[in-house]
């Protein structure tokens, strides 16, 4: 039998009926909070009584213990490495969140981030003591202005939106600088979504550039909205569509003759890496998420980091810190002063993320100029490859090929009774994370997948034959498939609506007031 039969066969079959006594589910044990794990008299280390002090916290002092549980040290450690059993992460399997690039981090990388000259770093430090992590910095730097062909790079933002307001504050120090106190930013329709928050914390206010039918900008709508208010333009290349904005060189030349800037999204540049510079299209402000193209981690709270490259219109206003040679050494400068004058500040205490930084050299190094090429072919290989295998039963959202990530719609689920939260949350009892959906807004029940270029052939068809089982099983009426989906997973669905608007966001045993003091 083949494997796609093999998967239908098991996809079919029903969840098991089987009750335990325990709770448990086989081998994936059901955990208790960690609260409710508490004991008196258990702990997992032994301290000294402190000595006696006098309090200096006045009315603060705790009146209460703090509410930390009890447990034996083999509690904890099965405790977490039990809950660690329910993540789900690319090196599980396939990862094909739209819109967020979750590819393999090669471990040389992280191997390098922890060399202890690197690790033990202090943004304290002399700068006499430090001159070869400003030396990495500045071949980084070199290697993005090279891809970019942009001559400035701001490497302090944190991530991709701080790259968007350093961006924007580039440009309104730049404006400014020439008297000009232009107030608005147009954000095209297909943009990343903190592209028009971005815009407003900036101060600007903000209005749409609408998709045209093949999903790009529609230029000729940007061409009659220019005029002597308009600061900037956002977009996303490619956009959050997965679509190449083919008309960009254009529309970037109607921004400059209207006297404002153009601001590109450069959270998919994994699929231009070393095939396009952004520069040549007339872009004047990119930022870069290094966890997405150059593979540092991604998710979890951070650590981001996403530079900004800047055209040599915009770089005298780069934010502060910034790496400055002379002659053999290498100083960060700090101060609105000399070269730094037109600088608009600060957007951080300090230089941003050394970590991520060695990271993303590491992998740019590893691979070199063809290496690079050869990631951002790949990107687009398999999301055609997705797109082609499975566009005869979903339903893509516009027609011709796509950049890195697919995008389909729910019209392939009209009438079946299925929507597409249930038709993703299927994907679960499959073995596979979700694709990103709703997302984009201009797409009705959207469906982004992006594989990546990290993914073999056979885990790109394993994924393509759960997507087509499933979309036989919606048309051919087993709604009751998906609507109480996932099945198998150790938590059922939730009332996600209930959750976002009552969270509960502390635990409180039924025996004490308060779990905490």
């Amino acid at each position: 039998m083949s494997h796609s039969s093999d998967l239908a066969r098991a996809a079919s079959a029903p969840a098991s009926p089987v009750v335990t006594a325990t709770g448990h589910r086989g081998l994936d044990r059901e955990e208790a909070l960690i609260f409710e794990l508490d004991a008196e008299g258990r702990s997992g280390v032994d301290l000294p009584e402190p000595p006696p002090v006098t309090p200096r916290l006045g009315g603060l002092a705790r009146r209460r213990p703090i509410g930390l549980p009890g447990l034996a040290e083999p509690q904890v450690v099965r405790h977490y490495v039990r809950l660690s059993r329910r993540n789900y992460a690319i090196d599980l399997g396939l990862y094909p969140l739209g819109s967020c690039t979750m590819k393999h981090n090669p471990r040389l990388n992280e191997k390098l981030a922890r060399l202890p000259g690197f690790a033990d770093l202090h943004p304290l430090q002399p700068e006499e003591t430090t001159q070869g992590a400003l030396r990495l910095m500045h071949e980084l730097t070199h290697w993005l202005t090279t891809l970019c062909g942009m001559p400035g790079v701001a490497l302090t933002p944190a991530a991709g939106a701080q790259g968007e307001l350093c961006g924007l504050l580039c440009i309104r120090a730049a404006l400014r600088a020439g008297g000009d106190q232009r107030q608005v930013v147009l954000v095209a329709d297909s943009a990343h979504g903190t592209n028009p928050a971005t815009a407003a914390m900036a101060g600007y206010r903000v209005e749409a550039v609408p998709a045209n039918a093949r999903g790009r900008v529609d230029l000729q709508a940007l061409k009659a909205r220019l005029g002597p208010d308009v600061a900037a333009m956002m977009l996303t290349n490619p956009n959050t569509c997965g679509l190449f904005e083919d008309e960009i060189a254009e529309a970037a030349a109607a921004v400059h003759a209207a006297g404002a800037f153009v601001y590109c999204d450069g959270a998919n540049f994994n699929a231009l890496v070393g095939r396009v510079r952004p520069g040549d299209l007339g872009i004047d402000c990119m930022h870069l998420n290094l966890h997405k193209t150059f593979s540092t981690p991604h998710g979890g709270g951070g650590p981001g980091s996403g530079p900004v490259m800047l055209a040599a219109a915009l770089a005298p206003y780069a934010p502060l810190p910034f790496l400055l040679r002379e002659g053999e050494r290498l100083r960060l400068v700090e101060r609105r002063e000399g070269e730094a004058a037109a600088s608009f500040g600060r957007m951080k205490a300090f230089h941003g993320q050394m970590g991520m930084f060695i990271r993303a050299l590491a992998y740019m190094l590893s691979h070199g100029g063809d290496g690079l090429k050869q990631v951002a072919e790949d990107a687009v290989l398999t999301a055609n490859y997705v797109l082609a295998r499975v566009g005869d039963v979903l339903s893509p959202s516009f027609p011709g090929p796509c950049m890195h990530e697919c995008l389909f719609d729910d019209r392939f689920l009209k009438g079946t009774g299925v929507t597409t939260l249930d038709f993703a949350k299927a994907l679960i009892d499959e073995g596979f994370h979700p694709m990103t959906m709703y997302f984009p807004l201009v797409v009705h029940g959207a469906l982004l997948i992006e594989p990546t270029e990290t993914e073999s052939l056979d885990s790109l068809e394993e994924f393509i034959a759960a997507l087509r089982h499933l979309a036989a099983e919606a048309t051919a009426g087993r709604a009751e498939r998906f609507t109480g989906a996932p099945h198998l997973a150790p938590r059922r669905r939730l009332d996600e609506t209930a959750a976002a608007r009552k969270p509960v966001l502390r635990w409180r045993p039924p025996d004490r007031p308060r779990a905490a003091e």
